[in-house]
């Protein structure tokens, strides 16, 4: 055996969440590459086992406990065995986790997981290592350059981070902290980066993305500018961003989904709520009529815009006039998908301290179910408008069945092809003949 096999450890790491916490992932994995670990997919083999939280689904905290303990007989049976929790649920939990859970070796925060390796070489022989600080250097300029290896065709990249909106259901500012832009250069060079190693498709990502401000030669770019200087990038034939805040939807913004070719008609825009008296509730600082009238001036730009939102039924003081106003809002919009979830507090936040206000369990459930099932009508409408068209679909993955491949439409619908002569990674106009579940159909056309 030689020496680099002899000193390969095998890293596992499982994610929670939203689309950062993959980008957060991915950079985890190579920062500890640096140490000698390589993924593995299953827990039983690993060296190391990292699990990268969201504290945003209810009872987030403790879905981590009970995964830490279904690894208690691995540790027993491997005291070497390293157990790490990062990501949110590590930033508000703290020590906490270390002890309800002693045999965790190390605890990270999602701004500091640039220290991994230090921490990893730190933890074990009965040492800890906690790190939940919110440190002043950037740590993408810490981390490590990114291995040269080839990557699938669609990618994820980290622009923006953290939160100043202090909506009142929501934990982000006190895990994330405050809004943080990457300087535009050091994206641009990412961006550049992962051209070169096949991407074609890159998702902009950041907690509220498009109030993005990075610094670029003494100035500063938006998110619109960022965009577009992307769109001149050689190879990158698709651009997109999420999540989205009405508030710091502007008009370059706007304009650019009418102009730029590159960027795909699709809009990730939450709303929460349709009633103005919740929505101040829930301090989002805008009103159902302004974020009508914001989608009103999108459609002007893009006419065939998919769009998808993010709804909380069952907010504390939550009326049925309140829900219906909800209703409305989602019948007149029409959208292509929609997110929606029932209120369930997060300690620490301004609602959560509205117990007297609490919506009757079954109230809110019989509503929840209402709203998805409108929401669900709408997806189903939009996806089966997709039947007879022609559509460009970039091939990410092999399917279950022979000759099969996958990818994404402009709009972000999975899309299936039999066909030997697609390759991953190829571009190819489809034309869709069958609209599934949660899938199109279709055959190529060139």
């Amino acid at each position: 055996m030689s020496d680099t096999k002899a000193n390969t450890k095998k890293l596992y790491i499982k994610t929670y969440g939203c689309q950062m916490n993959v980008y957060d992932s991915e950079r985890m994995a190579e920062s500890l590459g640096g140490s000698g670990y390589v993924e593995v997919s299953s827990p039983e083999e690993a060296d190391m086992i990292l699990l990268n939280t969201c504290h945003i689904r209810e009872k987030a905290a403790e879905k981590v406990y009970s995964e830490l303990g279904r690894y208690k007989d691995l540790k027993i049976a491997n005291p070497d065995l390293k157990i790490g929790v990062a990501g949110c649920v590590a930033q508000a939990e703290g020590a906490e986790i270390m002890r309800r859970q002693p045999m965790v070796d190390l605890v990270v925060g999602p701004q500091s997981y640039h220290r991994l390796p230090e921490m990893e070489a730190k933890a074990g022989n009965g040492h800890t290592a906690l790190d939940t600080d919110f440190p002043e250097e950037d740590k993408f300029e810490h981390l490590k350059a990114r291995p040269k290896a080839k990557r699938a065709p669609a990618a994820f990249l980290t622009v923006q981070e953290g939160c100043d909106k202090f909506c009142a259901f929501c934990v982000v500012p006190y895990t994330r902290g405050a809004e943080v832009s990457r300087p535009a250069e050091r994206v641009m060079s990412e961006a550049r980066d992962l051209v070169e190693r096949g991407v074609r498709d890159i998702t902009l990502l950041g907690q509220n993305v498009n109030a993005y401000h990075g610094t670029f030669e003494g100035g500063t770019w938006g998110l619109a500018k960022l965009i577009r200087e992307l769109a001149k990038v050689d190879g990158l034939e698709r651009i997109r961003f999420t999540t989205s805040h009405p508030n710091d939807m502007e008009d370059d913004l706007i304009a650019a989904h009418g102009d730029c070719e590159k960027l795909m008609p699709y809009l990730h825009l939450p709303v929460q709520s349709g009633s103005d008296k919740i929505l101040k509730a829930m301090n989002r600082k805008h009103t159902a009529e302004s974020y009508l009238r914001l989608i009103e001036r999108i459609r002007a730009a893009r006419p065939d815009i998919a769009l998808s939102g993010d709804f909380i039924v069952g907010f504390p003081g939550e009326t049925d006039a309140d829900f219906e106003a909800t209703m409305d809002l989602v019948r007149e919009v029409n959208y292509a998908s929609a997110y929606s979830f029932k209120y369930s507090p997060r300690p620490g936040t301004p609602a959560a301290e509205k117990g007297d206000k609490m919506v009757d369990f079954d109230v809110a459930s019989e509503r929840l179910q209402r709203l998805q099932e409108l929401i669900t009508q709408q997806q189903r409408a939009f996806q089966d408008s997709m039947v007879g068209r022609d559509v460009s679909v970039l091939f990410e993955k092999t399917g279950r069945q022979a000759d099969q491949m996958g990818g994404k439409s402009e709009y972000l619908h999975a899309v299936h092809v039999t066909d030997p002569t697609v390759q991953i990674g190829e571009m190819r106009r489809v034309r869709i003949i069958e609209s599934r579940t949660n899938s199109l159909s279709g055959v190529v056309l060139d």
